[in-house]
């Protein structure tokens, strides 16, 4: 049976994020040429220098503001009890499994575990388009579990993990539909967590928190674990705090099903699907939540290669939500000033990084003689702050996470971190702005022995 509100669902054209701008790259180097050939390096150099400058600043203003709040609260709601009204809404789980039978058996466990009424609760995994045994376990799961109900996309359905969401909302008989990956094992107590704050008609989706359960396989795998409490113990939680404007993150989250068929289902053509479904339900005045509480365990990269890869994903479609909505935000009669000022800050956080690659090359001109008007050395300690603001929120959440005083030295080992993320946003941005076609891709698992470096 079909939802009969998946009769207007919209699915967004395309296989992956290609259009660029590459016009405006050729516009914005001639300009430059043009304005360095009338005033000159040196003044061209500053006033690149100054701007950064007030980024870095406004960054680390809202970095701070993210920490305080969470270093005042975040205690006093960690492990906070389910306040229980007894609202039951129906509940759909969809998984999306492409190539992942090392991690199949795991995530199926965890499902049938989860605490939910069995009437309320249905739980559809896709296959899509494995060629690996993924398929046969799903079959081999669905046989002996009548609850869960197993699709099979043929490899090129396309659309990547959207498309096979999309395809498993035209199947959803519920309410709402939870999101997870295939890597993730949420805990039992999971959905009841998420699906209270729907009590509220104006919440479309709510994002629950996710912690990396393989920290000790790799010091990548050990820097994603930290990273990931800066991430939802500072962050995320600072956004809801103070804004009230967390984002969807696309695993071990909530969607109203009436409001994702209202704003288009998942954006196919986008690699970084949350990230566009959170700008198209705040553009149509709808909130999202977060809950601390809502637990989801998942697998870590382990690899430096599968790192880039990953990360690379998120900057190329981060970036792209960033020229699809960026004005759509600002004329947006639903947000007020201040929301769209975080909107803004956060659709660009993928940019800050190549805000500093750029400064790296203002210091290699600034000493091979290019620049006399303008010592970047002198701004010494404004520069600091690019990396301070990102380490006071890694700290911040070792200490909320009351994580052992030995992953503090973890912290030495984001600095060449740093240099990685504004290489790989770097990339992103041009290869993005030139157009340069690029599909989703799975995140490798660590039990993948035969996947690629």
């Amino acid at each position: 049976m079909t939802h009969p509100d998946t009769t207007r669902l919209r699915q967004h054209g395309g296989h992956g994020t290609a259009q660029g701008a590459p016009w405006a790259l050729l516009i914005g180097g001639g300009s430059l040429v043009v304005l360095t050939a009338v005033a000159g390096i040196s003044f061209v150099v500053g006033v690149v220098a100054v701007a950064l400058q007030a980024v870095f600043i406004a960054y680390f203003v809202r970095h701070l503001s993210f920490a305080v709040s969470a270093l005042r609260s975040a205690h006093l709601d960690l492990g906070a009890p389910v306040v229980d009204t007894g609202y039951r809404p129906s509940v759909c789980v969809i998984v999306s499994c492409h190539n992942e039978e090392t991690v199949v058996d795991g995530m199926i466990a965890s499902l049938v575990e989860l605490d939910y009424p069995v009437e309320q609760l249905q739980l559809i995994v896709v296959d899509d388009g494995s060629q690996d045994a993924t398929g046969r376990l799903l079959d081999e799961w669905a046989a002996r579990t009548p609850a869960l109900e197993v699709m099979h996309r043929p490899p090129g359905a396309g659309g990547g993990k959207s498309g096979a969401l999309n395809a498993a909302l035209e199947h959803a008989r519920a309410e709402i539909v939870v999101v997870f990956d295939a890597d993730h094992h949420p805990h039992p107590d999971v959905l009841r967590r998420l699906v209270r704050h729907f009590e509220d008609p104006e919440v479309a989706a709510v994002q629950g928190r996710c912690i990396i359960r393989n920290p000790s396989d790799s010091t990548i795998a050990r820097l994603v674990a930290v990273d990931y409490y800066a991430g939802y113990l500072v962050n995320e939680y600072g956004r809801q705090s103070v804004f009230e404007m967390p984002a969807y993150g696309g695993a071990n989250c909530a969607v109203r099903v009436r409001c994702l068929v209202e704003v288009g289902g998942w954006n196919t053509s986008s690699v970084t699907e949350d990230t566009d479904l959170t700008l198209r339900l705040a553009l149509a005045g709808w909130k999202v939540r977060y809950d601390i509480n809502a637990l989801d365990d998942e697998e870590g990269v382990v690899t430096l290669g599968r790192y880039w890869r990953q990360r690379y994903r998120w900057a190329r479609g981060h970036q792209q939500v960033w020229r699809d909505y960026r004005a759509a935000v600002w004329r947006s009669k639903h947000l007020k000033l201040k929301e769209k000022i975080e909107t803004t800050m956060f659709l660009a956080a993928f940019h800050v990084p190549i805000g500093s690659a750029i400064g790296l090359i203002i210091l290699v001109v600034w000493a091979a003689g290019l620049v006399h008007i303008f010592n970047p050395v002198d701004t010494f300690a404004l520069w600091t702050l690019l990396f301070l603001g990102p380490l006071i929120e890694l700290g911040a959440g070792l200490l909320i996470a009351d994580a052992d005083r030995s992953e503090a030295v973890t912290l030495v080992l984001f600095m060449p971190m740093f240099f990685v993320s504004a290489a790989l946003s770097s990339k992103a941005w041009l290869d993005g702005m030139a157009g340069r076609g690029y599909s989703w891709v799975k995140t490798a698992r660590s039990a993948d022995m035969t996947a690629a470096e």
